[in-house]
C-alpha cells in the first residue's frame, strides 16, 4: 500500500526552455500513456485539465510508475 502514496510529478517548460515542476499530467499525456482520467485521479496522480501539451518524459514516467504499481500489485506465492 506505502508504494501507492508513492509522488509523481510531471515536468513541464517554461518559455526560457528551462523545466519546472508542473500542476499534474495533461490528457494527451494520459491517454498516450493508457491510463484514463478517472483511473489517474482514482491512484492518486494529479491532473492538470488547462494543459494541452504532450512531453514524452512525462509519459516515460507515468508509464514506469504504472509498471511499479503493477508489480507491487502481484501477490507473492507463501511457501507452504
Amino acid at each position: 500500500m506505502g508504494e501507492r502514496l508513492m509522488k509523481i510529478t510531471a515536468v513541464v517548460f517554461k518559455k526560457d526552455g528551462k523545466p519546472k515542476e508542473g500542476r499534474g499530467f495533461s490528457k494527451e499525456e494520459l491517454n498516450k500513456s493508457a491510463l484514463g482520467f478517472r483511473k489517474a485521479l482514482r491512484l492518486g496522480i494529479p491532473v492538470d485539465l488547462k494543459r494541452n501539451t504532450l512531453h514524452e518524459e512525462n509519459v516515460e514516467a507515468l508509464k514506469e510508475h504504472l509498471k511499479n504499481l503493477k508489480s507491487a500489485e502481484k501477490p507473492k506465492k507463501s511457501e507452504t
